[in-house]
């Protein structure tokens, strides 16, 4: 076991409990670990999608309906 030191309950559908234990199992970790994991992968992921929104904030918005447009005058669609 980690060094995990904080407790949640978490509920899963039976299905995704069952392929849950058979992937913890195969790869000699807990499914508390994997849980772990899963989490710090999906903020790392919120952290790069907040970074990347902060370095596009400058750019000029358009609708979608200028974009559908600007595609179609270009060919595009």
């Amino acid at each position: 076991m980690s060094t995990l030191s904080k407790r949640s309950t978490i509920y899963f559908e039976p299905d995704v409990h069952q392929a849950l234990k058979v992937r913890a199992a195969s790869s000699h970790l807990s499914v508390s670990e994997l849980v772990d994991e899963a989490v710090r992968l999906l903020m790392r992921e919120d952290q790069e999608d907040l970074a990347a929104f902060k370095e596009r904030e400058s750019e000029k918005e358009i609708s979608y309906e200028a974009m559908l447009a600007d595609l179609k005058k270009h060919g595009k669609i």
